[in-house]
C-alpha cells in the first residue's frame, strides 16, 4: 500500500511538515524535509499500530490485507 505524504516547508515557524491526508491526526514536523519525512514513518507506524478492542460477545476479530 502507497500512502499520500504532503511535506511543506512553513516560513513563520521556519520548519517542515509532513502531513498525510487521508489519516485524519497523522501528521509531524521536522527542520528539515529529511527529518519530517523521517518523522512522518515513525507517525505512520504508530498510527498503525493496533489498540485494544473489547469485543461484544459473538463477535471476531479479522485481519485484512490492503493491495
Amino acid at each position: 500500500m502507497k500512502l499520500r505524504l504532503v511535506v511543506e516547508f512553513d516560513p513563520e515557524a521556519k520548519r517542515w511538515s509532513a502531513v498525510f491526508p487521508e489519516l485524519p491526526g497523522c501528521a509531524t514536523a521536522g527542520d528539515t524535509e529529511e527529518e519530517a519525512v523521517a518523522h512522518a514513518k515513525e507517525a505512520l507506524a504508530l498510527w498503525f499500530e493496533p489498540s485494544p478492542v473489547k469485543l461484544p460477545k459473538g463477535a471476531r476479530m479479522l485481519e485484512l490485507a490492503v493491495p
